[in-house]
């Protein structure tokens, strides 16, 4: 079925516009029309003239949501969950993210992950395994116990997957301490298009910059789980924010990391790398108080969610919430807000000509806000899935 969807103003990702409408078919956009255009066998669909049509979000740290954590549950069912719960923030696509685990949690993830992207309007576009891989110095929260090396078989494994959800415009994303993977690892991971992000990490600035000759391109949660930068050993921050060419993935909750510092980031990186993440937890998108992860309660309190002792264990956080921050905190223009919740995201994934901007042959995936980024509907291959009025 073709709609015409009219009434509001658009931001294609790249401009807004007033005075038009988007007509889409067979989930995707096939045109850009005057307002008062009458497409022939389209329903015609009005939305507020007060509303704002964008771009789909994407989240690609997305641990839990819904009451939902994919370490505990690592199934399709559990991924759409996941999906599912982000929907009334707008999100349209998620990368369900397993943190640091045992060898058959991991096993099991991967497993499921190609039959979850597979499903037409899922909102999964792939996976981001966060560890195990990682530095145990920089561990965060994840568990110790679990902290390896790769193995053969898993490097087979992860390939194998980034070959199998290509067909699906889907990816494997990778975080890894470049310190503790070999150069030829992480060249061969790239190479079978697995996309590889620095995170969790103690590396030198040179590794670093080592390391994005073999093939990682991004950094997972810029400045967490990552040294302070000092004079004489400026780290993996000053190494990402250095660096013209990769990505770097932004909790933009004030807690995580402070605005003023958020905001030497963004002035450091060129337009469009830095993107927004969530690092969200079953807690998102429920009023629960708690959730257990690796067998210990952690609480939800004063807009954090932390262990006993204080360790920041994910974000309780939604995207809309991180669009609104980098607003109101960070002073950026909503346009560019929203792109580092859409476009940029998506090159990051090499999935910038399917997603993050309204325009003919893109994914008819979007995000019905108010001028505040209140989610009003959001829209997955072109028709709601959900909306604010039920």
């Amino acid at each position: 079925m073709k709609r015409f969807l009219t009434g509001c103003r658009i931001f294609t990702g790249e401009a807004l516009l007033s005075g038009h409408g988007v007509l889409v078919a067979n989930g995707r956009v096939e045109a850009l029309l005057p307002a008062d255009a009458k497409p022939e066998g389209a329903e015609i669909l009005r939305l507020s003239p007060d509303a704002l049509l964008t771009p789909g979000f994407l989240d690609l740290q997305v641990n839990g949501a819904g009451g939902v954590l994919f370490n505990e549950t690592p199934t399709v069912a559990a991924a759409h969950r996941i999906a599912e719960a982000v929907r009334p923030f707008g999100v349209t696509g998620v990368l369900p993210t397993l943190i640091t685990d045992k060898k058959e949690a991991l096993d099991a993830a991967c497993g499921i992950t190609a039959d979850a992207a597979s499903v037409t309007g899922s909102g999964v576009l792939g996976i981001h395994v966060e560890g195990p891989f990682i530095s145990k110095e920089r561990k965060g929260v994840h568990n110790p116990d679990f902290i390896r090396a790769p193995s053969e078989e898993d490097l087979e494994t992860l390939k194998a997957l980034a070959n199998k959800l290509a067909p699906h415009n889907a990816r494997v994303l990778l975080t890894v301490a470049p310190e503790n993977v070999s150069d030829a690892s992480l060249a061969d991971l790239a190479k079978a298009g697995v996309v590889l992000a620095a995170g969790h990490t103690a590396a030198t600035y040179e590794r670093i910059e080592e390391a994005t000759h073999m093939g990682v391109t991004g950094f997972t949660h810029l400045g967490n789980a990552m040294p302070p930068v000092q004079n004489r050993a400026p780290g993996p921050v000053a190494a990402a924010l250095a660096g013209r060419d990769t990505w770097c993935g932004l909790i933009a909750d004030g807690h995580h990391i402070h605005p003023g510092l958020m905001k030497v980031m963004l002035a450091a990186k060129p337009a469009g790398k830095i993107f927004l993440v969530t690092d969200a937890m079953p807690p998102v998108g429920t009023d629960a108080e708690t959730f257990i992860l690796y067998g210990q309660t952690i609480y939800r309190r004063d807009g954090k969610l932390t262990t006993e002792d204080g360790t920041l264990a994910g974000a309780d956080i939604d995207m809309a919430s991180a669009i609104r921050n980098c607003v109101k905190l960070l002073g950026q223009p909503l346009t560019e807000a929203l792109r580092m919740a859409s476009l940029y995201p998506a090159a990051y994934l090499g999935l910038e000509r399917t997603y993050g901007r309204i325009a003919p042959g893109f994914a008819a995936d979007f995000a019905v806000i108010t001028e505040d980024v209140e989610p009003l509907e959001t829209w997955v291959q072109g028709a709601v899935v959900w909306s604010k009025d039920g």
